[in-house]
């Protein structure tokens, strides 16, 4: 056996646990869930009919199913770009520090150890609690709104808690590749005379690209499956107005007339719309890549 194939072989043993539950936890499950979507299985009955394609088809004229989708898509929309920019903004500010850094990382960091439902169960409390108080008696009246019930601004309270989860993890990938910006590039266009601006946008962000691909792939397929933070924070309301696709499945499988086979339809309709953006995604972000 060659080098290189005993190398590859030592890489897939150690890959080898996660490869195991990934395909036993996700990829099963996925294939076996396009079998039950084309019947009318409750979730819970042994008896159940094969209705082919139906359940597909009742989709299409789902509106509540399709507000949902539009829900999601806008909040994707927007965590892409404010969860990365703000990340990115974090990474740089620190890594431009001589001291403390270590200290900033964990204090950045921390909110993506708590889980999600505890962290929205905890904004709920500042959201109905502590804005008020701040502007009933510091004087703070631009705080003064229903920030759960009103759906103006209940998609941006979503928006604020997510954001605030989801930073620490982004910016921890955004350190690894400013790290490997090499200083003595940044010290040769200083001092051909190019300030801290252009050294960023024509030096450090060209380079750090792959990170920027991994985060937004993270971003765009941790936002198509958002449902903790809605669950906790809004439960999908008013109304349903904040009702994501997987808080729409969920209600579908689990709450009501339970219809696990339509839900089930619904997930794979989900999982062909993120498969899709996904590969577009990273096309245009490679290419880009490529260019540079």
């Amino acid at each position: 056996m060659s080098k290189s194939k005993r190398t590859n072989l030592t890489l897939l043993l150690f890959c080898a646990p996660a490869l195991i539950v990934y395909l036993v936890f996700k990829l099963i499950p996925a294939i076996s869930g396009i079998g039950y979507a084309m019947t009318d299985w409750n979730g819970l009955s042994k008896d159940f009919d094969f209705v082919f394609l139906d359940n597909f088809i009742e989709v299409f004229s789902d509106k509540y199913f399709w507000q949902s989708v539009w829900f999601t898509f806008k909040y994707v929309a927007v965590m892409v770009v404010v969860a990365n920019v703000v990340a990115l903004l974090l990474a740089v500010a620190i890594e431009s520090r001589r001291h403390g850094k270590g200290i900033y990382r964990t204090i950045y960091y921390m909110p993506n150890m708590i889980s999600m439902v505890i962290g929205g169960y905890m904004w709920m409390f500042i959201f109905t609690q502590v804005l008020y108080y701040m502007a009933d008696n510091w004087g703070f009246t631009f705080l003064d709104h229903s920030w759960i019930g009103d759906p103006r601004f209940s998609f941006w309270a979503i928006v604020i808690v997510s954001t605030w989860s989801m930073v620490g993890y982004l910016m921890i990938i955004y350190l690894a590749a400013l790290q490997g910006v090499p200083a003595d590039l940044i010290e040769a266009a200083e001092l051909a005379g190019a300030n801290s601006r252009q050294c960023f946008f024509k030096i450090t962000l060209p380079m750090i690209l792959p990170a920027l691909t991994i985060c937004v792939f993270w971003t765009l397929n941790s936002g198509f499956q958002v449902f903790d933070v809605i669950y906790s924070l809004t439960g999908g309301g008013p109304g349903r107005a904040t009702q994501s696709v997987a808080m729409n499945i969920y209600e579908e499988a689990f709450r009501g007339n339970i219809r696990y086979g339509y839900a089930t339809a619904k997930s794979t309709i989900l999982f062909l719309i993120v498969m899709v953006i996904t590969l577009i995604q990273l096309r245009v972000m490679k290419s880009r890549e490529e260019e540079l």
